[in-house]
């Protein structure tokens, strides 16, 4: 055991998950430099006030803003501030920080795409009210002249305002059909352009009747659906760049004359043979092999092993890990896309393009839907012209039936189920992303866990430390404030709890990759590593305590069960779903936890590669699996699994490739999410049939010309207010 990065104080535990770069910005050679902080324990306004301060506060900084949704501070400064000096800045704050490359952050377009909607809303609304009055004084018995000014007018709102409005629907209905296929975009445009066609041909013949407030009712309609779907998601980033992002981008490259001078370059400039230097607390920049130094490396973010590895000369590294104490001298073997993290990102948006083929219900509804209606119509319109050989009436009927079977309830039905069931699931403490996430929750039958930061809390609790001498216990502590090793800070802050003050000691000294030692009434005392303390391994977590002339102590360790682990664990297995637990982690440690949990499938020491395809070989087997994951050694299994789910603790880039965050520290409410999603998918079927069986009783009264457009338009609201309802009752 040895020192490693002194914890910067944060919101929440998860900071230790989200070490910073640890080199400093090579200044812009602009006017000014752009910096990207990722902000991952940040929670509330309060954060963002007290962070967009301090960084305004530093003269050299011309702006700054903190996004709290996508947990990232931008920062426009000075061409010479580094972001080094940024991110100590905000760590000096109380918060974590770490710097993403901005060069390979697109900005997000999903609050553009809501107002978007939210503005062609506000039209469709504004002009379907001013329309529906002009349609009032018409219903009252305007006749003539006045009548038709009352149409000519509906018309001046109308045109523009769904030219505007229905640009959503018009959009994607001409890309279906410019790949000769149907979807319910084309029945829906249909609609809208038949009753405007037909109004305008109406009210140029100086009809009686007009349907733009049908055309407007529509789109309005239609429009709600899509806001409320939109709604329902988080901002959805991409994990694949997120991931790439996190990249260290910069390196601290020696010179090859052996000199040992230091020049700061972009990782891009790095070849394979180079020497690279890796300070304390800095993550690795290449994959490669340690030529110089010893440490320790934190590879939790890429294995989820708990506890930190030493490190010493001939040994791998890997980019993303953390070298926790002194400087190594890395000659690179693998840079840029040949990376073990680039391969991580390159695996997470493979699996990404895999879920995305996922039919919803909707879709899967309106490919058997569509048809009949364009059929339909165009039976109705070739009937009545035949038995007519009136073009006017059999455009009339064919813009009844049209409008009267146009897929709004539909459009609506999962949209406002999944609406009632997220606000249902948040005030549970989940948050849904993804708009089928509920429908795919709905039909797993495999849970796979992983363990640190998901089913345990990730922080190493001393497991007898009452059963120890005293003597022993001030002893250990006074050599583990020395220290800010994850074991050595159990036993500081469980010792300190208890009320336990430490032992006198001088020369108090940490030993890079081993531990710390120091002088104790005129002995040499050490706390650290079984080989260098001179005790023999366990298979548990343990560091040792050794006196000069006394055999070693043993302080072990185990990991904090989450909140609500064991209940999760035991309601699922409970609803007949297999639970498996799949972890990076050591075999004794995941094994003590699986016997913990009554969790009788395991997998342990798996690397990310591994779990990603552990995931597709069940996903081959017919299993439809949900993944519980918070690591970036979680990010390909979270993507690659039918469905997935990370805690708020999480990186950032394990939560965006999850379709559901799990806000809180208790992770029970999973079971239950998968019982709503159930209840959901019910109601979502339920809605279809109300449609069909609305369509059975309007349809026959449409064809047979006893329903015009205005009438079809009532039918079709009536139709969508029901829909609604029905989704509301899962609340």
């Amino acid at each position: 055991m040895t020192a490693g990065m002194r914890p910067s104080p944060s919101a929440c535990p998860a900071c230790a998950s989200a070490p910073a770069a640890g080199h400093p910005a090579v200044p812009s050679p602009s006017a000014t430099a752009q910096i990207a902080l990722s902000l991952p324990t940040i929670h509330c306004s309060a954060c963002i006030s007290r962070i967009e301060k301090g960084l305004n506060a530093d003269p050299r900084v011309n702006s700054a803003r903190v996004n709290l949704t996508l947990k990232r501070a931008s920062i426009d400064a000075g061409p010479d501030v580094t972001a080094r000096e940024m991110q100590d800045l905000v760590q000096g704050l109380g918060y974590e920080a770490h710097e993403l490359d901005a060069g390979t952050l697109n900005a997000t377009a999903t609050n553009r795409a809501g107002r978007d909607l939210l503005m062609r809303l506000a039209v469709a609304g504004f002009a379907s009210m001013n329309v529906m009055l002009l349609s009032v004084s018409v219903w009252s018995g305007a006749e003539g002249p006045t009548r038709d000014l009352f149409h000519w007018i509906s018309a001046a709102i109308a045109l523009p305002a769904i030219a505007f409005s229905g640009q959503p629907f018009f959009r994607n209905a001409w890309t279906a059909l410019s790949r000769r296929q149907l979807n319910m975009d084309v029945p829906i445009t249909l609609a809208i352009v038949l009753a405007i066609v037909t109004s305008l041909w109406e009210t140029s013949l100086s009809g009686e009747h007009a349907y733009f407030d049908a055309a407007l009712a529509l789109t309005f309609f239609l429009l709600a659906g899509r806001y409320l779907d939109h709604r329902t998601r988080a901002i959805a980033r991409s994990a694949a760049e997120e991931l790439t992002a996190l990249e260290v981008p910069r390196a601290m490259l020696l010179r090859g004359d052996g000199s040992g001078v230091e020049d700061e370059v972009n990782v891009a400039d790095v070849r394979p043979g180079d020497l690279v230097r890796v300070r304390p607390g800095g993550r690795m920049p290449v994959d490669g092999e340690i030529v110089e130094g010893t440490s320790e490396i934190d590879r939790s973010l890429l294995t989820g092993e708990t506890v930190p590895v030493f490190a010493g000369q001939g040994q791998e590294v890997s980019a993303g890990e953390v070298n926790l104490t002194g400087p190594l001298t890395v000659r690179a073997t693998a840079v840029g896309a040949d990376t073990s993290l680039h391969r991580m990102a390159d695996l997470v948006a493979i699996a990404e393009s895999g879920r995305s083929r996922y039919t919803s219900l909707a879709d899967r509804a309106a490919k058997l839907y569509a048809p009949g209606v364009h059929i339909l119509s165009a039976l109705a319109f070739a009937g009545w012209y035949l038995a007519t050989w009136d073009l006017r009436t059999a455009l009339n009927i064919a813009a009844a039936v049209l409008i009267i079977t146009c897929p709004c309830a539909l459009g609506l039905a999962v949209p406002a189920v999944t609406t009632a069931a997220s606000g249902r699931l948040f005030r549970r403490g989940m948050l849904i992303k993804h708009e089928t996430a509920l429908e795919r929750l709905a039909e797993v039958d495999t849970v796979v866990f992983d363990k640190t930061g998901t089913l345990t809390s990730g922080s190493p609790v001393p497991s007898n430390l009452s059963d120890l001498p005293r003597r022993d216990v001030e002893l250990a502590l006074a050599l583990a404030e020395g220290s800010s090793h994850p074991l050595a800070q159990a036993i500081s802050r469980n010792a300190r709890a208890a009320g336990i003050a430490p032992a006198p000691v001088t020369d108090l000294t940490e030993v890079p990759g081993y531990g710390t030692k120091a002088i104790h009434e005129g002995r040499e005392v050490r706390l650290g590593r079984a080989g260098w303390t001179g005790a023999d391994g366990m298979e548990a977590t343990a560091t040792f305590l050794q006196r000069a002339d006394e055999p070693p102590v043993a302080f072990t360790f185990v990991d904090r069960l989450r909140e609500g682990a064991a209940e999760a664990v035991t309601a699922l297995r409970d609803s007949g779903r297999e639970v498996i637990l799949m972890s990076g982690d050591t075999t004794p440690a995941v094994e003590m936890l699986a016997g913990r949990l009554g969790i009788t499938r395991w997998l342990a020491e798996a690397l990310p590669a591994d779990k990603a395809d552990r995931i597709a070989a069940l996903r081959d087997q017919g299993r439809r699996i949900l993944m519980v994951g918070d690591g970036l050694n979680d990010t390909a299994a979270l993507a690659a699994a039918h469905v997935s789910i990370s805690p708020a603790s999480a990186l950032d880039a394990a939560r965006v490739a999850s379709d559901i965050v799990l806000l809180g520290g208790d992770v029970s409410p999973i079971a239950s999410a998968c019982d709503t999603a159930r209840a959901a998918t019910r109601r979502i079927r339920e809605n279809f049939r109300i449609a069909t069986v609305y369509n059975i009783v309007a349809v026959p009264l449409a064809v047979a010309g006893l329903a015009s457009p205005l009438i079809a338009a009532l039918a079709m609201s009536a139709s969508s207010i029901t829909v609604s309802l029905n989704a509301l009752r899962l609340r």
